[in-house]
């Protein structure tokens, strides 16, 4: 008889909890908001930020004039990230929208983070150089990035 130790598979384990999904979404649009909140629809023409605020389901774009910062959720990222996965992107120039017909951006730099279940209520963020964030502390981070790429592309 061989011991299944030795076959190098892994033992079945159940994935994510349910309450553990649902808490990583609850931080996913957390963090969504404080970036870029929806906006209310309105007639009138809307005011232009130095920094524009774009979002979608599942992520968001912090455009400025000449440098920008994209953050992305993918829930089912792969099998190593069974919580799913938040990509946080720095751009250099100005990042295309879907129907837009802009100049190209290249990207600079690229944070993977991965959510961690440890408290449930308020869930962590790894980066893939170790760095743990709580939300609020990765918007403050994500807005760091594009300052900094700012004062990069005007210096």
């Amino acid at each position: 008889m061989t011991d299944p130790s030795d076959s190098g598979l892994r033992p079945w384990s159940a994935g994510p909890s349910a309450k553990a999904r649902n808490a990583v979404q609850r931080s996913v649009t957390a963090l969504l908001d404080e970036l870029a909140p929806e906006r209310v629809l309105t007639r009138g023409e809307r005011i232009r930020l130095p920094v524009e605020q774009h979002r979608t389901p599942t992520g968001c774009v912090l455009q400025a004039a000449t440098a920008a910062v994209s953050v992305s959720w993918f829930a089912e990222a792969s099998p190593d990230a069974a919580l799913g996965e938040l990509r946080v992107i720095v751009w250099r120039g100005t990042v295309s929208r879907r129907g837009s017909k802009r100049e190209s951006a290249t990207m600079v730099r690229e944070v993977v983070l991965h959510p961690l279940e440890r408290p449930l209520e308020d869930c962590l963020w790894r980066a893939t150089d170790g760095t743990e964030y709580d939300t609020a502390a990765l918007a403050a981070y994500c807005i760091a990035l594009l300052e900094d790429q700012m004062r990069a592309d005007h210096g």
